[in-house]
């Protein structure tokens, strides 16, 4: 094992130690994830400064889901401030905070407002760039355009060193892969920028029309696409946080990727729905190498 991989192999057996330290016995553990069956707010709060690498999350949108209560304008405003000034303080010199948002209604102002609209400037952390998520499925409208688009909002630590690895999150679909100017090539041959508008399919339900990694959760997001965050921008071996975790798609992703995740839910059912999610994909792969302390691994 490389150096480097060591150091963030024992990096992560200290964060796992501090949690466990100041928040107990999770409810679903192994060596590739932590998930706690908490609220976010309160179990941030206690936890210290600068764990993470990576924070990837989607928060209620106050709209009326039926895991959140609906608050009023100002109150959800004054809660976002509430938990993203713990998150960001979990994040390390170097990370991200890729914050996931949608559409409110707000009465007498609008029928669809962007949730950024109204938060960006409540994150303590410096705004890099906004990501577009488009996909095709959604709900048809007759008196204004179906939405088709939510938005996440990449913060950073430090503006002049964050990870950011395009290489890993190139589209090889370009269409003049071969093209040249002055006898080189004009494209990067492992694929073109992907851009800040990536268009992946939402996961459906219905019948007849559900996607396979469709789980009861209410709000799921597709795999495909925050396999693209997870690779794009976090380490290799680092740890990433998901203080809204749901149905579980960011742990599976960075389990996938070698990543180690960290979820903070709620509601025990949809903890229960992770862990099966969790234990059904070790069950789909042929081997999964985990880290067992003192340079040795072992499979499960």
């Amino acid at each position: 094992m490389s150096t480097s991989i060591f150091h963030k192999m024992r990096v992560f057996i200290d964060v796992k130690q501090k949690l466990i330290e100041y928040l107990g016995t999770p409810y679903f553990s192994d060596n590739n994830c932590m998930l706690y069956c908490v609220d976010s707010v309160k179990a941030q709060k206690v936890l210290p400064s600068e764990l993470f690498g990576l924070v990837i999350t989607s928060p209620p949108y106050n709209i009326g889901k039926e895991y959140e209560t609906v608050m009023s304008i100002d109150d959800y405003i004054l809660w976002t401030q509430k938990w993203t000034r713990e998150t960001c303080r979990l994040i390390t010199s170097n990370g991200s905070f890729l914050l996931n948002l949608g559409y409110i209604a707000v009465e007498s102002k609008g029928h669809a407002i962007p949730l950024p609209y109204l938060l960006w400037n409540e994150i303590p952390l410096f705004f890099n760039q906004e990501i577009v998520w488009n996909y095709s499925a959604g709900v048809a409208c007759k008196n204004y355009l179906s939405p088709r688009n939510e938005k996440f909002l990449w913060y950073v630590k430090n503006k002049d060193n964050y990870v950011f690895n395009l290489d890993e999150i190139r589209d090889k679909n370009v269409k003049y892969p071969n093209s040249k100017k002055h006898g080189k090539p004009r494209v990067n041959t492992l694929g073109k920028n992907p851009s800040d508008v990536w268009e992946i399919a939402k996961v459906t339900t219905g019948q007849n029309c559900s996607s396979v990694e469709r789980t009861p959760h209410p709000c799921q997001f597709p795999t495909d696409l925050i396999d693209r965050l997870v690779l794009g921008f976090s380490e290799k071996n680092g740890i990433v946080f998901d203080p809204f975790v749901g149905s579980g798609t960011t742990i599976e992703s960075c389990i996938r990727h070698g990543r180690f995740c960290v979820g903070f839910e709620i509601r025990e059912d949809y903890c229960e729905i992770a862990k099966k999610r969790i234990k059904n994909y070790y069950n789909r792969i042929p081997q999964l190498f985990i880290w067992e302390g003192n340079d040795q691994y072992v499979t499960v």
